[in-house]
């Protein structure tokens, strides 16, 4: 398929509903409002085609640029591409689901991550700190620096409440992901999650909740999940 019929068909999947709900949480037009559900089932259409899904995110358009990075194949995404898709993810969706999820599965990853986490932009720390939440989730142990780790841990114990709004959500994610797929920091991460307690965020005109660190991590313990890693960070 042509960019002109994704967009196309973007349009005619796009509810008012789904649009309302995306503003609500802070996108911005253009976008048609289509469901993540629904943009998974034109994945299929792009996925083989790196200059199409490239052309996706380069629209602006909410919808499309979610798609660019279901699509997309992060083994060939470079660098610079990161980095211009990181500088143009203007909420939270893009910043924390797209960009991490994509710089995760890249062979950046650790780079960038570390470049972004203490970038003066909100959403490149956004983006940052999911990146490196995300790498934890499909990298195997032995090949995690868990000292890094652990002072990345102190950092949110000790700046997570005067940090800026969304950074503080990500960061409480940061916890909860090393304390569920780190095998070995389980008493960090729960020292941290009691320590740093409830995490304050304006989530703005939606029902969204911050999840408890320290209860997120014990659930997930009785549940006996604890260091399953996952098959992707995109999604």
């Amino acid at each position: 398929m042509t960019l002109d019929e994704i967009m196309n068909k973007l349009e005619e999947l796009g509810s008012e509903q789904t649009k309302k709900t995306y503003l609500n949480h802070g996108a911005q037009e253009p976008l048609f409002g289509v469901k993540i559900g629904d943009l998974k089932k034109l994945v299929k259409f792009v996925k083989k085609d790196h200059e199409l899904a490239l052309a996706l995110y380069e629209t602006r358009n909410h919808d499309a640029m979610y798609l660019a990075g279901l699509s997309i194949n992060p083994k060939k995404v470079t660098k610079e591409t990161l980095q211009e898709w990181v500088k143009k993810a203007y909420w939270y969706m893009p910043a924390e689901y797209t960009v991490a999820g994509v710089a995760a599965e890249s062979e950046f990853a650790l780079e960038l991550a570390r470049e972004w986490m203490d970038s003066e932009e909100e959403m490149i720390a956004v983006a940052g700190w999911n990146t490196y939440t995300n790498y934890l989730s499909i990298t195997s142990d032995d090949k995690l620096d868990k000292a890094e780790i652990c002072s990345r841990l102190h950092q949110v114990e000790t700046t997570i409440h005067q940090e800026r709004n969304r950074v503080r959500y990500v960061m409480n994610t940061f916890v909860i992901g090393v304390g569920v797929y780190v095998n070995g920091l389980q008493d960090e991460a729960k020292k941290v999650a009691d320590i740093i307690g409830k995490v304050h965020v304006d989530v703005g005109n939606t029902a969204c909740k911050v999840p408890l660190a320290n209860e997120y991590i014990n659930k997930t313990i009785q549940r006996g999940k604890i260091g399953v890693k996952k098959k992707t960070a995109i999604c």
